[in-house]
């Protein structure tokens, strides 16, 4: 499927409401309630923490996109305990956790009409991925840092009450989503809604609500994706087409998922899907689906593998992580993820198409 400045446009201003419509329930303190009634529910122990975080990140993932993971939960999990285990649960489950929707990730935005699938299709053969890839990564966390989750977590005092209208607000947009109207279209009707409601409630302002947009970083990645697009569509582009296995047998999507995860590590998982998409949609829905794996999954692998791995060390991965830490946790495991949960995918495909 090829993307004209039009689709891409309308793809780039999804992403801009869904971020200002994370910003404006982070206003209205959905992600502190979040935050507050999960430490809360731990009662102390910091392996039930950690599974209410991971679990917690994977929905908000799912539902906001993995932005809004990365910038607004990130911080809400390290303030209800400052350890590695959280912080890496916040990045590792933006984007293992980003396949479940076509709405959850910009990827699966631009793979979603190639997989001719409808909402609800799509979300219906990603499930069992999503669920392998979630509990995996806990164990991952799990045992990888079992050495600090042997001590006890902090219990908050107080906690905030979740707020009833941000949640409201996002189960409709999902609704509106799922009935087949353009995504940019629910999404941005709920950041005109909640952020309208914040801005008379003098709970942000209007250049707050502008940085959230992040309207240059929006330009920018039009500007690539439209770029990488067109490269594409080149003599290059044929080669790449030439290269990816075709087929939906099993031994065919290992090798897309485990190519995709390679290219998304070398130029980041965005232009990464625009590369191969055209070569996996000629093999199929399976294949286009195994590239997802690929460039969300395989994401973890490396700090440039997607942008949400660069806006968590600026929102607080950073302070209790290395660079050598995150791509040594990366290299170990990743590979392993992404051949798990394609081969889920082929068996529950194989069993349901």
């Amino acid at each position: 499927m090829t993307h004209d400045l039009g689709s891409l446009a309308e793809i780039i201003g999804f992403l801009v409401a869904m971020t200002v419509l994370a910003q404006a329930c982070a206003d209205e303190g959905l992600f502190t309630a979040l935050g507050g009634r999960v430490a809360r529910g731990a009662r102390g122990s910091s392996r039930r923490l950690l599974a209410y975080a991971v679990a917690t990140a994977a929905i908000v993932t799912a539902t906001l996109s993995l932005d809004a993971t990365v910038v607004l939960l990130t911080p809400v999990l390290l303030a209800a305990s400052a350890r590695r285990s959280y912080a890496y649960a916040s990045v590792r489950l933006a984007n293992s956790g980003s396949t479940l929707l076509p709405v959850s990730n910009l990827t699966n935005l631009l793979a979603f009409g190639s997989t001719g699938l409808t909402f609800l299709g799509f979300t219906w053969a990603m499930l069992p991925v999503w669920i392998v890839a979630v509990v995996a990564e806990y164990l991952v966390l799990r045992l990888w840092f079992r050495g600090e989750l042997r001590d006890d977590a902090p219990v908050p005092a107080d906690v905030q009450p979740v707020p009833l209208v941000p949640v409201t607000v996002v189960v409709l947009v999902l609704i509106g989503l799922g009935s087949g109207l353009t995504p940019w279209i629910p999404a941005a009707i709920g950041a005109v809604v909640l952020s309208t409601r914040a801005l008379v409630r003098r709970l942000s302002t209007w250049r707050e609500l502008l940085d959230a947009a992040n309207l240059p970083l929006a330009a920018v990645i039009l500007a690539w994706a439209f770029s990488v697009g067109y490269v594409g569509s080149t003599s290059l582009g044929d080669r790449l087409t030439d290269a990816l296995p075709s087929g939906e047998g099993l031994w065919s999507l290992l090798a897309v998922a485990l190519i995709a995860m390679i290219a998304a590590n070398l130029v980041n998982n965005l232009p990464a899907t625009l590369l191969l998409l055209p070569a996996a949609e000629a093999a199929g829905p399976g294949p286009v689906l195994a590239l997802l794996v690929g460039v969300n999954v395989g994401a973890n692998l490396t700090m440039i593998g997607s942008l949400a791995n660069i806006l968590w060390r600026k929102s607080g991965g950073r302070s209790v992580s290395t660079i050598r830490e995150f791509h040594t946790i990366g290299f170990a495991t990743t590979p392993v993820l992404v051949v798990l949960c394609t081969v889920v995918l082929w068996a529950w495909t194989s069993v349901t198409w």
